[in-house]
């Protein structure tokens, strides 16, 4: 049996832009079909649209609240709210508000940064 816990885990930036801690998954805990996921997008912030070659995704919204787009549609996100990503959608995390925007993510087949393609460009590094 394995057993992790969230707060042991070190938070790391993803290719869209937002920060994670993995909980389980090909990092963590031995997880070889799923990761989970707790994401983070900062008050005022957003990701980068993106999506995932392989990968369906769920998000669930656990505080803050903030806007997801999925393909060409927005719409708003808060506690409790669960959103499906399928394969090849893209998708985008907007958090205009004062707190952060997190959500548990969980991918299957694992998130891997191989299988994140980006749909805008990050802005330059100073």
């Amino acid at each position: 049996m394995d057993v992790g816990n969230l707060q042991e885990q070190t938070p790391f930036t993803t290719l869209d832009g937002s920060t994670i801690r993995e909980i389980a998954g090909r990092q963590t805990l031995p997880s070889k079909n799923q990761s989970l996921a707790e994401a983070t997008v900062p008050a005022g912030g957003s990701t980068f649209a993106h999506y995932h070659v392989q990968s369906e995704e769920l998000y669930f919204f656990t505080s803050g609240t903030g806007r997801l787009r999925i393909a060409d549609e927005w719409v708003d996100v808060g506690p409790g709210d669960c959103a499906v990503l399928p394969p090849g959608v893209e998708h985008k995390l907007d958090n205009p508000n004062d707190e952060p925007l997190v959500l548990l993510c969980c991918c299957s087949p694992p998130y891997s940064h191989e299988d994140t393609v980006l749909t805008e460009e990050p802005p330059a590094a100073p």
